[in-house]
């Protein structure tokens, strides 16, 4: 069954700003009734005083049972602690049932959002820069292809195989997609090392209380994203998020030599892309399996401190699609865009010259103590020290590789069907600087 882990859900805080906490959730179109989980925390806590007061009275009941007596007081004496015990056990059940009942309407209640959060729907994202020009056929001086004509020409992407041996939305990558996802990941990883991210390689398969901690459910109504494997409580991980949070899962981390901690991986991400339509299904945009690095960071349970540290994965992440030479936007994301976790969220999108729309790159997100109370991550300042706080969790992709492709294929096309491999990733493509259709090919020269 794996580890156990309870989630400490914040019902003094939602008591205390109780519509405060249900507007936050009606902004974000997160079905709940914040009153109710108070309504039943009251009652609860009542009950669990009841218990206490009647397991002091067991206590010192069995007391009484100790010294000598006549029969007839024992016989009475046992009838009391009869009734005792009966009384604990009805209020031992009704507080189980209670707070079981309590947990899982708590459980839908999403974080509070950050206050320069924009409300409402996608369309009220907050475009905080753009970086770089749009291309287009007009700048380019020759009509642009999408990166799956593009593909054609340099046969890079094998989606016949792909839907013969695992189905739709699935593909093999050859050549220089296979050379790009290889280079892409290095590139990354390497970026990430550099900005003090300890590099991991993690697990695809996770416990569904580390998907459940971290969050991933979904609104109502709408279907899961996440693959989960029959007769087993492991699923297919989303990102590699899940089990670098799972890391911290029941860990206490001493905040002055242990934080902040800063993670990057490299895992495969699986998703069900139930749900999903449209033009944004053609080609590489939407897969059920891609690669991706990803960074992971822990702070201590201070909103300036993971906002601080937000601000600093999105600078990593924007200085990447700076160095490939990507046109992209930041965008700070309205309620409806985030996820339970995320207290406040940015995305990234490059311009996609070929799709001729934006599309999303990468995103980080600070989600405070949101997974931290669900899986069990606190923090105190020295080791000696009683008592201890919930920390805060941030996450961020630093290279969803397809997306990427995209990006690269659309943006550095030629007129002649070759792409050029920008820069910083030629040291990890065997000095190639150009990939050209299969007949311009030159060979690669032989080692000296």
């Amino acid at each position: 069954a794996g580890e156990v882990v309870k989630p400490t859900y914040d019902y003094a805080y939602w008591a205390e700003n109780a519509e405060a906490v249900q507007a936050n959730a009606d902004n974000r179109k997160f079905p709940c009734d914040v009153g109710e989980v108070v309504r039943m925390y009251e009652e609860f806590r009542g009950l669990r005083h009841q218990m206490q007061e009647v397991q002091k009275a067991r206590n010192s009941h069995s007391k009484l049972l100790k010294g000598k007596m006549e029969q007839e007081e024992r016989e009475k004496l046992i009838a009391q602690g009869k009734q005792i015990k009966d009384d604990l056990n009805r209020l031992e059940a009704e507080v189980d049932d209670l707070q079981a009942k309590m947990e899982g309407r708590a459980a839908v209640i999403p974080n509070m959002s950050h206050p320069d959060t924009p409300i409402g729907e996608e369309e009220q994202a907050t475009v905080v820069r753009i970086n770089g020009t749009p291309r287009s056929s007009e700048n380019a001086g020759f009509a642009l292809k999408d990166h799956l004509q593009i593909g054609a020409g340099l046969d890079m992407f094998d989606f016949e195989s792909g839907g013969k041996v695992s189905g739709q939305k699935f593909l093999y990558f050859k050549n220089g997609a296979a050379l790009l996802e290889l280079a892409l990941v290095q590139w990354a990883m390497h970026a990430a090392v550099k900005r003090g991210f300890t590099p991991h390689i993690t697990p695809d398969l996770v416990r569904s209380t580390v998907v459940a901690g971290c969050g991933f459910m979904p609104r109502d109504g709408e279907a899961t994203q996440i693959y989960s494997v029959n007769d087993s409580d492991l699923n297919l991980a989303g990102t590699a998020e899940i089990p670098l949070a799972g890391i911290f899962m029941n860990e206490t981390l001493i905040a002055s030599k242990e934080l902040p901690q800063r993670l990057g991986a490299f895992g495969h991400a699986f998703r069900t892309e139930a749900g999903s339509s449209g033009s944004e299904s053609r080609g590489i945009y939407r897969l059920h399996q891609f690669s991706k690095v990803e960074l992971f960071a822990v702070t201590r349970g201070d909103t300036e401190e993971s906002n601080a540290m937000l601000e600093s994965i999105r600078q990593l992440e924007e200085d990447l699609y700076s160095e490939l030479g990507l046109c992209f936007r930041v965008l700070d994301m309205p309620t409806e865009e985030l996820g339970a976790p995320a207290y406040r969220k940015y995305d990234m999108e490059a311009w996609m010259p070929g799709m001729q729309k934006w599309g999303e790159i990468s995103s980080c997100s600070n989600c405070t103590d949101y997974q931290a109370r669900r899986l069990n991550i606190r923090f105190k300042e020295e080791y000696n020290q009683k008592g201890s706080e919930f920390a805060h969790t941030l996450n961020g992709t630093a290279c969803a590789v397809p997306r990427m492709i995209i990006a690269i294929l659309e943006t550095f096309q030629n007129e002649d069907g070759s792409v050029t491999i920008p820069e910083v990733l030629r040291p990890y493509m065997m000095g190639m600087e150009v990939l050209r259709p299969a007949e311009k090919r030159q060979k690669v020269p032989a080692a000296a």
